[in-house]
């Protein structure tokens, strides 16, 4: 599929920016709708979208409205976005059909990709990415996330795996699909909720313009897929890492008991694990997010003089 996509909407700031070559960073809106409670949703959104104006970018969050993918979203339809019942969850399978059914959605990494793609975008900022869930050994789970960085063109900016993974075999599994894994400023695998997992990330890199070679020399060499370029929490917000892994690891046994599975798991550890957290992880989550934000614009403005060249 191309820009022009009869089902694809762009809103009037981020098509001026596209026309003129301006840096743009993607964002998704399943934190809005399925990560954080309502007002903290809407509050995050508009200050995910500062920061990236703060830093010489436009935003541009992504959702799906009434069967037609929604390149920036005006403050109205955030709003609408968090406070609804019965938004969808849209990973890659579930697009053609929420498009067709004429559905409301919220776009989860993957399919923030495939449509930030569709636009033109190439930087995506998130919070955390899906991965190979504890016990897929027997349960098969595995975030659709981690096959779209082999087949879509886009970079993501996170804080590492989301914390209720198991994040050796994302890790491993990212190394099988060829993507290569950036730390910025850090040798060590982030681990979202902490600073460090105490495994290797493929490549450090200081600086925005750092990560920008990287991916332009990626995709000028017509090496197809993502970049995933994982940045710290900021140190101040860390929680440190056994005490939240016993949270982790309390939430997980609960949703086993309680048979949760499927789309619904994500959404219920981090409202069970902000429970058990006194919520210290929303506010670790928010900040981190917005670090994201940051980080990703600076690669954005870096990348889009590379492209002028």
């Amino acid at each position: 599929m191309e820009k022009n996509y009869r089902n694809m909407e762009i809103q009037t700031e981020v098509e001026e920016a596209i026309r003129k070559g301006k840096p743009i960073v993607a964002l998704e809106s399943t934190i809005i709708s399925h990560g954080m409670p309502y007002p903290e949703n809407v509050e995050t959104a508009g200050a995910l979208e500062e920061e990236v104006r703060g830093r010489g970018a436009v935003p541009a969050t992504i959702a799906i409205l009434s069967g037609r993918i929604h390149i920036g979203l005006t403050p109205e339809r955030i709003e609408y976005l968090a406070r609804a019942e019965n938004i969808r969850k849209a990973s890659r399978r579930d697009l053609p059909i929420i498009i067709s059914e004429k559905q409301d959605a919220a776009t989860t990494v993957s399919a923030t990709m495939i449509c930030a793609a569709l636009a033109g975008i190439r930087i995506f900022a998130t919070g955390g990415i899906g991965g190979v869930h504890r016990g897929a050994e027997t349960s098969f789970d595995i975030s659709a996330d981690l096959q779209e960085f082999s087949r879509t063109s886009v970079a993501v900016v996170c804080a590492g795996p989301k914390a209720i993974l198991d994040i050796p075999l994302t890790l491993e599994y990212l190394e099988t699909q060829g993507v290569p894994v950036l730390g910025f400023g850090t040798e060590e695998l982030p681990g979202f909720y902490s600073r460090s997992t105490g495994l290797k990330v493929d490549q450090k890199v200081d600086t925005a313009a750092g990560a920008a070679s990287i991916l332009h020399e990626k995709w000028e060499m017509g090496l197809r897929g993502g970049v995933l370029i994982t940045n710290p929490i900021p140190r101040e917000y860390e929680l440190q890492g056994e005490k939240i892994e016993g949270k982790v690891e309390a939430a997980i046994m609960e949703a086993r008991r309680l048979g949760i599975g499927g789309k619904a798991l994500t959404p219920y550890l981090l409202n069970r694990i902000k429970e058990l957290t006194g919520g210290k992880s929303l506010e670790a989550n928010i900040e981190l997010v917005k670090n994201n934000a940051r980080v990703a614009a600076d690669i954005a403005v870096e990348y889009q003089r590379l492209t002028r060249r």
